[in-house]
């Protein structure tokens, strides 16, 4: 640490956005481009508020970063200018750290000694200064194939090409097996090719860590469903050891809300995913905001991603309803003391640029016209309480309706799980109640030499704890076929974050 005072001398700046007109005219990253120097110079600034604390809740797998980035180690190699040093400080825990730069919602920060008191003037900018240490990186050719001089004779199929199977495939090729990665889809990446959208992550950061991938020996096969286009049989003949990475994409719906069977009422990836191919180059999309009033119920991410993208899209107006109250703009000690992820309100960048958000609020409605299609949403007040048994209940709180005009309709009220698939009907595997597939301590399932990791053993979760159960079930893999295994493993299946 250079200076115990960083912190004083230095304010928390996160990286500048470009004006929000210019914004929503393209599809390019929100944040503004600046001159290398420029870039490098903030960032090693931000970098140099970073305390070294005595105990790092930022990289604590339960309060901070599971994949058990040395955050307070790179943070003092970029302050000193030393930027391949932090690069391969950083690369030795995460894969990906340009994935978690840009996408990740930082619960390192979160934990950060900094983030005790807005007296001291914020969390060091560590998201920040992880992307900024990967684009570095990129530019200067830091980034490489990492080729095995040992081959195993041992093949692997990672069967989803999402952060977690990414992360395993990587690890398993670099440990000298034969990796294949099958997808369903036409492009690799899973919800980062088709759900992140484009101002969010370019997929050209996507392509250029593929392209690395493929260097290294990793096979990718596009638009195969295993076991459809290619038999459970010949899967499970074709290799050693099977790694289930399949994502946790069956979208939860609301049946109930009369109305819902309307046209123009979707589930929020019916929306987002013809938009990024859209982006992609594969023609218009069918389901497009331009010109519309947009509703999107939900006010997570995945809501925040359909709002950007509507306004991209040209929507009349876009208004995000949220059942629970508007949260505090500062922690609440008493409700998330830290170092836990505090219940803050939270803004992102579409916030910033057009439309509405309302909370406390429910659909109690969707009004049609003659033709079936939507075109307006009743709401009323509501509160979010537990049942007996302890189950969510939305209960309204007064007889009042107010209505919306409503051209389209996107629920992005989370996710139940596993989809149904071929897959695990020839595999023999049963979801648990939450919908995910579970593991044994060593991440296998109940089959055999099939391993699972990231959101289908999860459920939906953060890019970060994809990329730490990816790493992890890579260990446990190698250490099958292998006896042993030299690969890190950063978490345990049951290893979950601390909360309140």
């Amino acid at each position: 640490m250079a200076d115990p005072k960083g912190f004083l001398k230095h304010s928390r700046a996160d990286a500048p956005k470009r004006p929000t007109d210019e914004r929503l005219g393209d599809w390019h990253e929100v944040y503004a481009a600046l001159s290398t120097e420029d870039r490098n110079a903030q960032v090693a600034t931000q970098a140099a508020r970073c305390m070294d604390c005595g105990i790092p809740f930022c990289h604590s797998g339960s309060a901070g970063c599971p994949l058990g980035n040395l955050i307070p180690e790179w943070n003092n190699m970029v302050r000193r200018g030393q930027w391949e040093m932090a690069s391969d400080r950083l690369h030795a825990t995460n894969n990906f750290p340009e994935f978690t730069g840009k996408l990740c919602p930082a619960p390192c920060e979160a934990g950060c000694v900094l983030a005790i008191s807005p007296d001291a003037g914020g969390a060091v900018a560590i998201k920040r200064v992880e992307e900024t240490i990967a684009e570095v990186a990129w530019e200067n050719s830091y980034v490489s194939p990492r080729i095995s001089e040992e081959h195993t004779g041992k093949r692997v199929a990672v069967v989803g090409s999402g952060p977690a199977g990414l992360a395993a495939a990587q690890q398993l090729t670099r440990a000298g097996h034969e990796v294949t990665v099958y997808e369903r889809d036409d492009r690799i990446g899973g919800l980062m090719r088709y759900g992140i959208p484009e101002f969010k992550m370019e997929k050209s950061a996507l392509d250029r860590r593929l392209a690395q991938m493929r260097d290294e020996g990793t096979k990718f096969v596009t638009g195969c469903e295993v076991g459809v286009d290619l038999t459970v049989a010949d899967l499970r003949a074709g290799h050693d050891a099977v790694v289930l990475a399949v994502g946790a994409l069956r979208g939860r719906d609301d049946t109930t809300i009369p109305g819902r069977e309307l046209d123009g009422v979707h589930l929020a990836m019916e929306h987002l995913v013809p938009a990024n191919k859209e982006v992609e180059g594969d023609g218009p999309t069918p389901i497009s905001a331009e010109g519309k009033h947009v509703i999107i119920l939900g006010g997570g991410d995945t809501g925040a991603d359909c709002y950007g993208t509507a306004t991209r899209q040209g929507a009349l107006s876009v208004t995000q309803l949220d059942n629970y109250p508007q949260p505090p703009t500062e922690r609440d000690d008493e409700l998330s003391p830290w170092p836990v992820w505090p219940y803050v309100l939270r803004t992102y960048p579409a916030h910033e640029e057009a439309g509405e958000r309302k909370f406390a609020v429910a659909i109690e409605s969707f009004a049609g016209d003659a033709e079936g299609r939507v075109r307006a949403v009743r709401l009323r007040h509501v509160e979010v309480s537990r049942d007996e048994n302890g189950r969510r209940q939305v209960v309204p709180v007064s007889d009042e309706v107010e209505e919306l005009p409503c051209d389209l309709a996107l629920l992005a009220i989370g996710f139940e799980g596993v989809e149904r698939m071929p897959l695990l009907d020839g595999l023999g595997i049963e979801l648990t109640k939450r919908g995910t597939i579970g593991s044994g301590s060593n991440w296998e399932t109940t089959a055999p030499d099939v391993f699972v990791c990231g959101d289908a053993h999860r459920g939906a979760s953060l890019v970060v704890w994809a990329i730490a159960e990816g790493r992890s079930v890579a260990h446990a893999v190698d250490s099958q076929l292998m006896g042993t295994s030299e690969l890190p493993s950063p978490v345990h299946p049951t290893a979950l974050p601390l909360a309140v």
